[in-house]
Formats: structure tokens, C-alpha cells, sequence
């Protein structure tokens, strides 16, 4: 079986794979020129389409609407247009109601050119998608592409029904650069690729029970992984203070297992003290090898 890498799709590209063919009708595509109004104010260069394809498509002969960055141009960076798109998608699917909004997401985070225009539209953004849960609708996330998912996205992302990630994918609110820059390399050093995944990675948030499935890093397995969660969710989970309150207390004896290491604070200690056999080999493991070893202290984290 021929494996087509993900991570190395542009968001074009992931669109035109993922979803039934030709399906994907692409709303305010690049030819409408709605640009970024600050970019050229400060003299950087400019994406007809703001970084973000959004439209209505098929997928397993289901009408749904997705959303794609593209994380080629500053990052998957989220600007004030880039941000209206994702709002204004959302806000649509409550009023059509598709089966499900799915986000291809591959961010960063805020675009610094745009600073608070962006901080304001990426809390626009979760603000949407929990509307869109209100109704109902759910809304899926995938997440493997170079740049992961970062900052804003990342909270974006942990707000939606269900999480996809590949072992390649990487999710957290601070990205490791932002940590060594804030912190030092004592605290966080983003060069260390090992550290980074680990910290980051798909391994992990699978093992911590951050996402909701984990793939390997191929199209074709993004694609059945998405319809999976279609079929696993015909509606929105809803979000509750039950499940908030359930969610802040698995969070805290996740953080208590780490106060109370005293061989270190890497990822391997947690994984450890949440149970999983032989931790120290995860890195090294097949997500085939992975998947079975997600302990049940770790799952569900309801959303």
C-alpha cells in the first residue's frame, strides 16, 4: 500500500486527498484577493487567501464544512483575516448544518504581525466552535503537519469534539522556541528534536490521552480516522461542568504525578507514573506498538 505523507501536503493538497474527489468547494478562494490589511503596511509579503482554505465538501458521502491552513506561509500564523475565514465557517455551519466541521490545522499560533488583531480572532475562533458544539455539530481535528499546533490553535483545538494526530504531529500552547526564548535552554531546548516529540508529540498526547486517535503519518489513515470520529459522533459532545470538573481534576493528579518525581521531569516520568509499561522504548515504538499501551488513568479527557 503506497503511504502518502501528510506532513509533506501542502493544505491544498490534503484537501484534495482527504476529501471525496473533487468535492471541495472553496469559499473566498485566492482569486477574491481578500488579503491581510496590515501585512503590506509593513512591508511583508501577502497570501491571496490569508494562509486558510474554507469551503464546503464530501467526505464519505457526507456534507461537512473544513477548514485548512496552509502552514507554508508565516507559520499557519492567525491574522485578522485568516481568523475571520475560520469564525465566519463556523458561524455558517450553524445556520447550515453539515455533519461535521473539520480543521486541518497547521499553526504556530498568533501572527506576530498582527498581534492583537489575531489575539482577538483566534478567541473569536473558540468562541465559534463552541457555538457550533452547542448545536450540535461536530467538530473534528487533525493535526500533522510541519509547523503542529501551537498557541491559540492549540487551545482552538482542544476545544473541538475529537482530536486526530499523527506520531509526527506535535500540539501544545507554547511552542518549544517560545519556551527557550521566555525560560532559557536550561528550561526547554528546542533544538533537542527527542525533547521536542516527546514533550509535544503525538506519542504523547496519545499516551496522556490529549488526543482521540492517533495515525501514522499518511493521508489515507487521516481520512478513515476522520470518518471514524464522524461515525463515533453523529452529534456534538456537549460541554458541561460535569465535564469540565472531571477534566481539571485528571489534569490535577497529572500534574501531582510530576511533583512528586524525583528522577527528573521529561515525558518518559509521567508516562511511567501513568502507568505505561517499559516507557523509555515509546520513542522508539510503531504507533501500532503505541496505541494498546495508553493507560486507562489517562482516558477518557472529556471535552
Amino acid at each position: 500500500m503506497t503511504v502518502l505523507s501528510y506532513a509533506e501536503c501542502s493544505a491544498r493538497e490534503r484537501l484534495a486527498l482527504l476529501l471525496d474527489p473533487g468535492s471541495f468547494h472553496e469559499w473566498l478562494p485566492p482569486q477574491e484577493r481578500v488579503i491581510s490589511p496590515h501585512l503590506a503596511q509593513l512591508g511583508v509579503p501577502s497570501a491571496f487567501d490569508d494562509g486558510v482554505a474554507i469551503g464546503r465538501a464530501v467526505l464519505d458521502g457526507r456534507p461537512i464544512f473544513v477548514a485548512a491552513q496552509e502552514g507554508a506561509f508565516m507559520g499557519g500564523g492567525v491574522g485578522e483575516v485568516h481568523g475571520a475565514k475560520l469564525v465566519g465557517l463556523l458561524r455558517r455551519a450553524r445556520r447550515d448544518r453539515p455533519a461535521a466541521v473539520l480543521l486541518l490545522l497547521d499553526s504556530g499560533g498568533v501572527r506576530l504581525h498582527e498581534a492583537n488583531a489575531g489575539l482577538i480572532a483566534v478567541s473569536e475562533v473558540m468562541r465559534a466552535v463552541l457555538d457550533v458544539r452547542d448545536a450540535g455539530i461536530p467538530v473534528i481535528t487533525l493535526i500533522g503537519a510541519a509547523n503542529g499546533c501551537f498557541g491559540g490553535m492549540g487551545i482552538v483545538a482542544r476545544c473541538t469534539d475529537f482530536v486526530v494526530m499523527s506520531d509526527l504531529g506535535r500540539l501544545a500552547m507554547s511552542g518549544p522556541e517560545v519556551i527557550e526564548a521566555s525560560n532559557g535552554v536550561e528550561e526547554f531546548d528546542a533544538r533537542d528534536r527527542a525533547l521536542v516529540w516527546r514533550t509535544t508529540g503525538g506519542k504523547h498526547r496519545w499516551l496522556s490521552g490529549d488526543c482521540d486517535a492517533l495515525v501514522e503519518d499518511d493521508v489515507a489513515a487521516f481520512r478513515r480516522a476522520a470518518i471514524a470520529a464522524m461515525d463515533r459522533l453523529p452529534t456534538s459532545r456537549p460541554v458541561t461542568l460535569d465535564a469540565l470538573e472531571a477534566e481539571r481534576a485528571l489534569l490535577a493528579r497529572r500534574l501531582a504525578l510530576l511533583d512528586e518525581a524525583v528522577d527528573g521531569d521529561d515525558a518518559q516520568v509521567l508516562w511511567t507514573r501513568l502507568g505505561v509499561e517499559e516507557a523509555a522504548r515509546v520513542p522508539d515504538l510503531d504507533v501500532a506498538e503505541v496505541i494498546p499501551l495508553r493507560p486507562s488513568a489517562s482516558w477518557p479527557l472529556t471535552r
